[in-house]
């Protein structure tokens, strides 16, 4: 029998630019502070295992997972590192309830990227070390590649990919967690410095650093602990080839069929018409488009003249980051996902705030682990 997960606590710390009065264990104690107290549970004695997500080559140390038991409250309890996209820790406490050997688990992920040195040469390191890595190229210049790409096969503009920037950017005005909220125009962003043409320096996320932590648990106890469970409906994940010379540049694959694992696990068969908002990666500003059009949310192509239109606006047919997004409250590594997750969380309760969605029940979040990978998560959310 599949049994109801629900994420029962939310907590988060940081989302600033930079923060040299706490260590990223201060970052991830504060927020798990917060998701236990808005669980009402005590780590201690109420939680069965632990999820967090790390990348040992970030952090700067190995066999992460035996750095993260103090401050998460994890004293003699499971642990358990994912090195991928916030959203992959998401979907591996949700199997770990399923499997009916755990009632509550907490998941966690982080950024300290201010901490980050030379976090060029760490994505350059994940590149093919015989054909790729030799080149010595900053890795953006893949993004760049691809997105001459998508605009070639989509007949998108570089000006749609520019309206997603003044659209995230504004909507993170309305976020206390918004680091980079501003008002600012399409040929702002045009005019920007070109980092790999046709991306320019506006288009892309700035880091920041920042913690998530989620409390999750069976449909049984979840009801006994809040009475707002936000059930997780469906979750989805997969990667594509990691060779740069096979992938497809114009079409997110990986989000396609993350997409379609989520929404067939979700039960959704029409996820334009099922879904009333989402919160979908856009650590470049292309890539919202590319990643709305491989997750069926708009017809293929049709992304970049929604946008043009103002039809994804807080207020439109299908707002997507009303948040602002990862340009608008910062990249922050592997934790992006659960940052766009908690967004989710927030309009499914209510707690928006000034860019609360009308009459919202069921959200979707999608993640990216970012260049130079073809690894993504998703997952479909409803009160």
């Amino acid at each position: 029998m599949i049994r109801d997960v629900a994420i029962v606590g939310a907590g988060w710390s940081g989302f600033r630019s930079i923060t040299p009065d706490v260590s990223y264990k201060e970052l991830m104690y504060e927020a798990a502070v917060h998701a236990y107290e808005d669980a009402g549970i005590d780590p201690r004695r109420d939680v069965d295992s632990f999820v967090t997500v790390g990348e040992d080559y970030n952090e700067g140390i190995s066999i992460f997972d035996e750095y993260v038991p103090d401050q998460l409250g994890a004293l003699h309890r499971p642990v358990q590192t994912i090195a991928g996209e916030g959203i992959h820790g998401l979907a591996a406490a949700v199997m770990q309830i399923l499997t009916g050997q755990f009632d509550v688990v907490v998941v966690e992920a982080h950024s300290k990227a201010s901490n980050i040195l030379t976090l060029p040469y760490i994505l350059a390191f994940a590149m093919d070390p015989v054909f790729n890595r030799p080149l010595k190229a900053h890795p953006y210049f893949i993004p760049g590649m691809e997105m001459l790409r998508y605009l070639a096969e989509t007949a998108a503009t570089h000006e749609a990919c520019a309206a997603v920037v003044a659209k995230n950017r504004s909507n993170a005005l309305l976020n206390p967690l918004g680091a980079f909220g501003v008002t600012i125009s399409v040929d702002d962003v045009l005019s920007s410095q070109p980092i790999a043409e046709p991306l320019t320096r506006l288009e892309c996320a700035d880091h920041s650093d920042g913690s998530i932590v989620f409390v999750l648990a069976s449909g049984k106890t979840a009801r006994v602990l809040t009475d707002t469970p936000i059930w997780v409906r469906g979750v989805g994940w997969a990667n594509d080839t990691f060779w740069l010379e096979s992938r497809p540049w114009g079409d997110a694959r990986y989000a396609r069929a993350a997409g379609e694992m989520a929404f067939r696990t979700a039960g959704i068969k029409s996820p334009s018409k099922e879904i009333d908002f989402a919160e979908i990666d856009d650590t470049f500003a292309y890539k919202e488009l590319q990643h709305l059009e491989a997750l069926g949310l708009c017809p293929p192509g049709a992304a970049g003249g929604w946008t043009l239109e103002g039809v994804t606006e807080v207020t439109g047919r299908l707002p997507v980051n009303p948040s602002g997004g990862a340009l608008g409250e910062g990249n922050l590594l592997d934790a992006t996902g659960l940052a766009r997750t908690l967004e989710v969380v927030l309009q499914l309760r209510g707690e928006a705030g000034e860019r609360q969605i009308e009459g919202a029940e069921v959200g979707m979040a999608f993640g990216w682990r970012g260049v130079p990978t073809t690894g993504g998560a998703a997952v479909v959310l409803s009160n």
